[in-house]
């Protein structure tokens, strides 16, 4: 390993957040990891394994009480194309996503084959949301490790351009000018890992990752505050992949708090930080997440792709912001632990 790869000075991020903080008590967290893996090397199928946890604490010094667990497996065809995929718990509809594709349309699938998911906020749902953004960036591992990736990649059409797709990609954005350039740049930064040696029951059980990989992970730690009873979110979300120079490095990475109503249920307000993100004009999407301020928790999904659509927000950032739909899910698995215990 030749050390980290250099910050940009101009980027306003705020650099790798760090391992998970120490669980807060009397709290819940929500944790998931999208592994994307080659089993058979380079031009073999993309394999898609997700492991999710929701967890109790009631204090930090013991392990969390696990109340719920998923795990999924999905094979990756042509054009980002579903082959397989099965579930642990298993759920009516999963097998209609068969020849289902990765991107906008699959939520609707979802929602057409598997509402009852969607309704309840499980953490299946959530790992079956993740194959659009999962099966979009896997390919970004490959092109840290194999020039293959670089020939294969000049013998494809050209992409459609990018123009009006994210905040990112405004128009005159210095994105787009790096795109059409041909000198594409990722400001990738090198990070630690996502447990922390402080709280080694904090994450669900990780799988040791082959070297060209790439994991999505998320955090959701939800408690209600001992000072006015208001709900505090604290969450996290980062893309990350294996690099021969750098060791692992994130090239997408959010850390996210929020404050919701204990009443009504609503976002009261978001201060999302942007860690690490691939272009200089990436950032600027923090300052337009205040729009799904006062939106009924339950409606975010909806109203974050409604909002936040294209230049008004950032895809990854616009990913973090949805997943706070099943926090009402949470508080109602933290009180029912806490309760329990207490009786």
């Amino acid at each position: 390993m030749s050390g980290a790869p250099t910050r940009d000075p101009l980027q306003a991020v705020n650099g790798p957040a760090g391992p998970a903080p120490v669980r807060p008590p009397a709290s819940i967290r929500r944790t998931s990891t999208i592994d994307m893996t080659w089993p058979a090397g380079w031009g073999s199928q993309l394999r898609l394994d997700g492991r999710a946890r929701d967890a109790v604490t009631r204090t930090p010094e013991k392990a969390p009480v696990a109340v719920a667990t998923a795990s999924t497996s999905v094979g990756i065809g042509a054009n980002r194309t579903i082959a397989d995929v099965s579930a642990d718990p298993d759920s009516a509809g999963l097998g209609d996503l068969v020849g289902c594709r990765g991107g906008g349309h699959l939520r609707a699938a979802l929602a057409e084959f598997l509402p009852h998911e969607l309704d309840a906020g499980t953490l299946l749902y959530l790992l079956l949301d993740d194959i659009s953004g999962a099966s979009l960036i896997a390919g970004f591992a490959w092109s840290q490790w194999t020039e293959q990736w670089m020939r294969a990649d000049a013998e494809r059409p050209p992409r459609p351009d990018m123009e009006g797709v994210c905040i990112g990609f405004a128009p005159g954005s210095s994105a787009l000018v790096e795109v059409r350039s041909g000198k594409m740049t990722h400001r990738i930064q090198a990070v630690p890992p996502l447990s922390n040696d402080a709280d080694p029951d904090g994450w669900h059980d990780l799988a040791e990752l082959p070297a060209v990989s790439m994991r999505r992970a998320r955090r959701i730690d939800v408690w209600r505050s001992p000072v006015d009873g208001h709900i505090v979110i604290d969450s996290g979300f980062q893309d990350s992949a294996g690099t021969p120079e750098h060791g692992r490095v994130a090239v997408h990475e959010y850390v996210l708090r929020a404050t919701a109503d204990p009443d009504s249920l609503t976002l009261t307000s978001v201060e999302p930080d942007a860690r690490i993100l691939p272009y200089r004009s990436c950032p600027a999407a923090v300052n337009t997440a205040s729009a799904v301020v006062g939106t009924a928790l339950v409606d975010l999904r909806a109203t974050v792709l409604a909002r936040l659509a294209r230049t008004n927000g950032c895809t990854h950032l616009n990913d973090a912001l949805r997943a706070l739909a099943e926090v009402p899910v949470l508080l109602a698995e933290l009180d029912g632990e806490l309760a329990g215990a207490a009786g």
